[in-house]
């Protein structure tokens, strides 16, 4: 299913729906999305499946595991035509990134349900709670602290004026902890120290130097956060509830000294929370120590509405050129460093990056693409030849391989692969389903990639022999007939046989008639200023 819509966005509702594939739970929301700032859930459900299990010691899913899941995915499945979605997203986090049979459980998944799971990195897990943290709370709360305790990892976010300053991942999940120190039950004294001494450990050698942010507010996502702001209530702010940090590390034993079935009694819990609350409590004791904590904010959401409002934003809001320059600049700044470390030629890439801009932006009365959909292309412009850093031959795969395990901050998920797509697209190889990661794209995103590989292609060949020796270049658009009238700065003449095949796979995707040919003398005097050149 799409993650983005193109085309006429009416001011009415959208139906969307998120899903969160975590290690010790997964979780499904469907809303109605009334602007790129309104949001209502309609539904919520959990299945109670730990794609945790054993991951963490034998880096595999069980078949019991797989089966479990795929079931609830045909329940989410069911749900999402019931409810008639129109968009959604489904990623796994922790557990399925570690899982060295991870491609079992996504094709049972798409195999049964027909939903396209996607493995997210930490770095997307985070900005997808951060998000979700920062909607929830309103533009006057600033969080210092977002804290996100799931069942595979801790995520800790410090912030500045609601803009990231550090992210960091800790492998300090519940279910990792639980499984990789076989902890179950009540805790003996031995057990809390082993457990305390690793988080403790972890955060000191990841977080040595604490910065003082005394007075700042802390924020928390996960169950266990939300479990532990009903058992250890604090102070509520603007309405949001909170734990209180400092009564919780006093009534630790409260929690630790009683068994499963014990805490479900107590604290009136499902029995997979209460199996791994005893270890949450140590984490969140140690890390509130550690950070000087005292309370935290707990607005009840996460990745899955986070997920939510990306939706919803990417369908309302059109982002115009200038503000689609002061939103990616950074990330495109972080993509050159990228392709300079892998000794791609950033004057020549630099030069295609420029020219795919200006052809998306003149072909835009043909495809019809949301702006956003820019930033891909723009990425595997820069990237295109990072896979000769492996080896000239075969070195569109090589680059799609680099581009889709390479960190790139600020790149989502889907960008990443769109962008991987594009470079093994660039060149003679034609786009095929049974390409592992084209295969796994939406059929709109599919031709959104055809087409811009087709940009790509043109602007690849418009480049020639590596000389940047384009000068000027005009788009000319009448009715489905498209002439590109170009300048080169020596005079030379135009590989228009190679031009015309490159058009090829543009003109397949979008039904239009791509010509070539030289600028008239008045337009090379008034120019062709297009979107892309006004907003760099």
């Amino acid at each position: 299913m799409p993650w983005f819509t193109s085309g006429n966005k009416l001011a009415c509702s959208f139906r969307i729906a998120a899903i969160d594939a975590g290690s010790n739970g997964i979780r499904m929301a469907v809303a109605e999305a009334r602007s790129s700032s309104e949001i209502e859930i309609v539904d919520s459900v959990r299945e109670s499946v730990r794609l945790g299990h054993r991951v963490f010691t034998v880096r595999r899913f069980s078949r019991l595991t797989i089966k479990e899941a795929a079931r609830a995915f045909r329940r989410f499945r069911r749900l999402l035509d019931g409810y008639q979605v129109q968009q959604y997203r489904a990623v796994a986090t922790s557990a399925a990134r570690e899982a060295k049979n991870r491609d079992a459980l996504l094709r049972r998944i798409r195999r049964d349900s027909g939903i396209a799971l996607e493995v997210i990195g930490s770095a997307e897990e985070s900005r997808l709670v951060r998000l979700a943290i920062l909607k929830a709370v309103g533009e006057k709360i600033s969080p210092r602290w977002i804290v996100d305790l799931g069942g595979g990892s801790l995520e800790i976010s410090l912030l500045r004026k609601r803009k990231l300053e550090k992210a960091m991942a800790l492998p300090l999940g519940t279910v990792r902890l639980m499984e990789m120190l076989r902890i179950g039950g009540a805790f003996t004294e031995e057990q809390y120290e082993r457990v305390e001494h690793r988080i403790l450990s972890l955060l000191q050698s990841i977080c040595p130097n604490v910065p003082n942010v005394a007075g700042g507010i802390a924020a928390g996502a996960g169950g266990n956060a939300e479990a532990f702001a009903r058992i250890f209530p604090g102070p509520a702010l603007n309405g949001i509830p909170s734990v209180n940090l400092r009564l919780l590390r006093e009534r630790l034993w409260s929690i630790l000294s009683l068994d499963i079935d014990e805490r479900m009694e107590e604290f009136r819990v499902r029995r997979d929370r209460a199996e791994v609350l005893g270890v949450a409590a140590i984490v969140f004791s140690a890390l509130s120590r550690h950070l000087k904590l005292r309370t935290m904010l707990v607005p009840g959401v996460g990745v899955k509405e986070g997920i939510l409002w990306d939706l919803s934003t990417a369908h309302f809001a059109a982002i115009s050129p200038e503000a689609y320059a002061v939103r990616f600049r950074p990330l495109l700044r972080e993509v050159r460093r990228v392709a300079l470390r892998f000794r791609c030629d950033v004057t020549h890439a630099e030069h295609v990056r420029k020219l795919a801009a200006e052809l998306f932006d003149g072909f835009a009365p043909v495809h019809h693409l949301p702006n956003h959909l820019r930033l891909p292309l723009e990425i595997a412009a820069m990237l295109h030849e990072i896979g000769r850093v492996i080896g000239a031959r075969s070195s569109h795969k090589h680059g799609e391989y680099i581009m889709r395990h390479t960190e790139i901050a600020g790149l989502t998920e889907i960008d990443r692969r769109m962008a991987a797509c594009l470079i093994r697209y660039q060149g003679d190889a034609e786009p095929d389903a049974s390409h592992k990661l084209y295969s796994s794209l939406s059929t709109r995103q599919r031709h959104q990639v055809c087409g811009l590989a087709g940009i790509l292609r043109i602007a690849i060949a418009l480049n020639g022999e590596r000389q940047q020796l384009l000068k000027d270049m005009h788009v000319e658009m009448r009715r489905r007939q498209v002439r590109i009238r170009v300048n080169p700065a020596d005079g030379s003449p135009l590989r228009v046989r190679t031009l015309r095949r490159a058009a090829g796979l543009l003109e397949q995707e979008f039904g239009c008639r791509v010509s070539f040919g030289r600028l008239r003398t008045r337009q090379r005097r008034n120019g062709s200023v297009s979107r892309s050149q006004r907003a760099a």
